[in-house]
């Protein structure tokens, strides 16, 4: 009912429905109760955003101006803050309190959740421009893994095979969109959180430029690499929600000041752009075969069609996920060290206990084990002794790849290269081989890394019927010509 329409559309036809917001909730509540089996969601709204529709029904009704996302239904990323409602970066150390044990008064048990005391910013300016909230999605905890199994509340499956995951971090928001369950929804990029998921569960994942977007209010993993990303079905939906939640935020010193654009009036421009390709992430093994083989085929059309594609050497392509992973732990390690069960979180029931053994048991108890592999490992790359091997080692590496970006971009309009190496995973996959997961993020870490946009549009489909996509790349703060290319690419060139 609503997947094929895009925002314009659907806020034509509210106008001649008394009460076509209110009936919009009422549809996508019923499709959540429909799927909760797929665990997309933490926390729905249910009350609230029907609230929340009836007033904006009565606005429209009585004249009011309205906002650009008036009546959109939204969901949030649980590491994205909304001022009283729970938020806990699907984590046992921010889990509402349960029940308290036997032998306790409940005042100092097990667990004290935590509220948001305020909105994020993105939430601030979703909510001006009269979008509805419904709920926020499941993901992995504190935004680290690649499937959606890493998270307190369960994993999240895919929707279109129960089977397979849902890729991840952002594996609840991207399954609520493509399941029907809102029409636009949130997620975080780190290393290709918000564009791996997208790919996997067949929609649109968009990380904007670092620094386009303010990241007041989002639980940090890795503050140089995090940026708040958008999933919808169509572009043009994408580019208006971009337009919305982007600026200038006193809250975020890293926001860039530059003159917004209007992305969402860009979108329909066909211009003749010169694409670059990473010869080596096509002929790289880990690459599945069938997707290689499409990209290819992608690439023979675009030539065929008048657009310049050129393939060149990227020698620094090996090293990119080795010097993400030693860059992105350190800061992780860093950003999670506040999490000590002392003014909120998992803590132990024992009055008698030092403080010293509390620490260690809140974040023992209180973290999972793919948190704790990840602040360990960033713990020993700060470490003395092995600071300069690893941590100025990647760093170099990350002035590296900036400094290669920018030449690229003096010749190329985009860079073309796949998302991931392969479609859905199976279930179980990172359990048994958590090294080739982090290997499989070889295509998305880059543009984190540097700092510029990417989006993964969904094109093809694979053999084994999972959808697969391809990733667009474009300079900093050149989302424009990101969001034209895009596009194109989806109205000539879907084969799915």
């Amino acid at each position: 009912m609503y997947q094929s329409k895009t925002i314009q559309q659907y806020q034509q036809e509210l106008a001649n429905d008394k009460n076509g917001c209110e009936n919009a909730v009422k549809y996508f509540l019923n499709k959540i109760r429909d799927f909760k089996h797929l665990n997309a969601f933490i926390e729905v709204y249910e009350e609230e955003s029907i609230e929340r529709a009836k007033e904006l029904d009565a606005k429209r009704i009585n004249g009011k101006s309205l906002g650009k996302l008036y009546g959109v239904v939204v969901a949030l990323k649980d590491v994205i803050c909304y001022k009283d409602h729970k938020v806990s970066a699907a984590s046992n150390i921010l889990k509402a309190r349960p029940p308290a044990r036997a032998g306790t008064d409940g005042d100092d048990s097990v667990g004290r959740g935590f509220t948001s005391v305020y909105n994020s910013t993105v939430v601030e300016k979703l909510l001006a421009e009269d979008a509805i909230i419904i709920g926020n999605c499941n993901c992995d905890e504190f935004a680290m893994g690649s499937t959606n199994e890493n998270s307190a509340y369960g994993k999240v499956l895919n929707a279109l095979d129960e089977t397979k995951v849902p890729g991840g971090s952002s594996g609840g928001s991207a399954v609520a969109v493509q399941a029907v369950l809102c029409m636009i929804s949130l997620g975080s990029d780190t290393g290709g959180s918000v564009r791996q998921p997208a790919d996997f569960c067949g929609i649109i994942g968009l990380k904007p430029t670092y620094g386009r977007v303010s990241r007041h209010g989002l639980i940090a993993y890795a503050s140089s690499f995090d940026q708040i990303g958008i999933f919808g079905n169509n572009i043009e939906d994408v580019a208006l929600v971009l337009e919305v939640i982007s600026g200038e935020d006193d809250y975020d010193s890293t926001v860039s000041n530059k003159k917004l654009e209007k992305f969402s009036s860009s979108t329909d421009n066909n211009p003749r752009c010169k694409f670059a390709y990473f010869k080596n992430a096509l002929d790289h093994p880990s690459l599945d075969p069938e997707i290689k083989n499409s990209i290819e085929d992608l690439i023979k059309k675009l030539r065929a069609d008048g657009y310049e594609v050129k393939g060149i050497d990227f020698e620094l392509l090996d090293y990119i996920v080795p010097a993400y992973y030693v860059l992105a732990t350190a800061e992780a390690s860093s950003n999670l060290s506040r999490y000590d069960g002392v003014r909120f979180g998992y803590r132990e029931g024992n009055p008698d206990i030092n403080l010293t053994d509390m620490y260690t048991k809140a974040r023992t108890k209180g973290f999972g084990k793919e948190v704790k592999r990840r602040i360990m490992l960033g713990t020993f790359v700060l470490s003395s002794g092995y600071y300069e091997a690893y941590f100025t080692k990647a760093q170099q590496v990350r002035r590296l790849l900036v400094d290669q970006t920018k030449k690229i971009f003096k010749d190329f309009d985009a860079i073309l290269i796949p998302t991931v190496p392969a479609t859905a995973l199976n279930i179980g996959t990172m359990e048994k081989d958590p090294v080739a997961t982090y290997l499989a993020d070889i295509y998305t870490v880059f543009a984190n890394l540097t700092g510029i946009p990417a989006i993964s549009l969904p094109l093809f489909k694979h053999f084994n019927n999972m959808p697969f996509g391809v990733q667009i790349m474009s300079d900093k703060y050149n989302e424009v010509t990101l969001l034209q290319i895009s596009n194109r690419l989806l109205k000539d060139y879907k084969t799915a």
